[in-house]
């Protein structure tokens, strides 16, 4: 059986996590507190990099969350979520790498805001909704009329994209101006794995204390 180590409200395991449940694949959960349990040796014999998430099949470990998403797909290929077409194959490589390489840093600050880690200076803030929009300008032209960004059946594109989607209000995104996009959200927070997945207001509230007790402690 496949072995999944994860924390819940990291969305580099939410991607591995979704895709698991989308595919009907049965695995044991192991969730590592980020507060020690990643430098334990037994962890640190999975990966030597001490992040999460990792995927044991056997004796094979896989590190990193793209690598697993490849590992699976080659593995277990039945429900696919990978696109057919030379377009579609084209498009979701690029939301994949859209969203980590263009939307993570662009959203650092609106992130920290969010969840109470400290207040960037204004233009800051400004800059970091700018570079947003332009992901989600993006986003909405890649997706189209289309329920998903490969037509109608869902891929990596929407696993990887859209384990971010639903924050993206809370960001302070102006999520009125792409319809397409909030159709899309809708679209994919009625799937029960990403209902399955989605952090409740208590596990939000909890993280966020125990980071601000830490950021505390080191007097920041």
């Amino acid at each position: 059986m496949l072995t999944f180590y994860h924390t819940p409200l990291s969305i580099n395991s939410r991607r591995v996590w979704v895709a698991l449940l989308e595919k009907d694949l049965p695995f044991e959960e192991k969730v590592i507190a980020l507060s020690g349990d990643q430098f334990k040796p037994e962890f640190l014999a999975l990966n030597p990099f001490h992040h999460i998430p990792v995927l044991v099949d056997g004796d094979l470990s896989v590190i990193e969350s793209f690598a697993i998403l490849d590992y699976l797909e080659a593995k277990y290929p039945t429900p696919s979520l990978l696109a057919t077409t030379p377009e579609g194959i084209a498009t979701q490589r690029m939301v994949q790498m859209v969203t980590v390489n263009e939307l993570v840093p662009a959203i650092n600050p609106l992130t920290k805001k969010m969840m109470g880690f400290g207040q960037e200076p204004d233009d800051a803030i400004a800059q970091a909704k700018q570079k947003a929009e332009v992901v989600l300008q993006f986003y909405a032209s890649k997706l189209g009329d289309g329920p998903f960004f490969c037509g109608d059946q869902l891929t990596l594109a929407d696993v990887v994209a859209g384990t971010f989607a639903p924050w993206f209000e809370q960001l302070g995104l102006a999520m009125e101006n792409y319809p397409t996009l909030q159709a899309w959200t809708c679209r994919l927070m009625e799937r029960p794995a990403w209902q399955a997945t989605q952090p409740t207001a208590a596990e939000l509230a909890a993280f966020r204390d125990r980071m601000q007790q830490r950021m505390a402690a080191q007097g920041q």
